[in-house]
């Protein structure tokens, strides 16, 4: 997924802040799901953030068209792991961050529904 960044996404130098990395990420997840017909919230059932581990390697500046890549890691009946990583336009890796994401239906972890396992499945390419 592609990303502009914009003014209010800088400090007063024009260089992204650490945070909206994380925000880049999260925008580029619920687009996949958004277009497989999903939601990341589905009544009384969605996905949190259990752990996330980031690494910065280079900074992002004010105007820059960057690319999220989400690939899936792992993935079970509960959870799944992916990497996301930027990169800017010379294709050069900026960011990674490996994260968990936990089902949750009924404010419990729970099993994904089945239809939504298979998307992922078959929607996702591992690394």
């Amino acid at each position: 997924m592609k990303i502009r960044v914009y003014y209010e996404d800088t400090d007063a130098g024009g260089i992204v802040y650490h945070s909206k990395y994380i925000n880049f990420c999260e925008r580029a997840r619920s687009e996949l799901l958004f277009q497989k017909g999903l939601s990341p919230k589905n009544g009384n059932s969605f996905f949190v953030v259990r752990d996330l581990n980031a690494r910065f390697y280079k900074s992002a500046t004010l105007g820059e068209i960057l690319e999220v890549v989400t690939k899936i890691d792992k993935i079970n009946k509960v959870s799944m792991d992916l990497i996301q990583e930027i990169y800017n336009a010379k294709q050069a890796l900026i960011f990674k961050m490996n994260i968990k994401l936990v089902y949750i239906k009924n404010s419990k972890p729970s099993k994904m529904d089945e239809n939504i396992l298979m998307i992922l499945k078959t929607y996702f390419e591992g690394p």
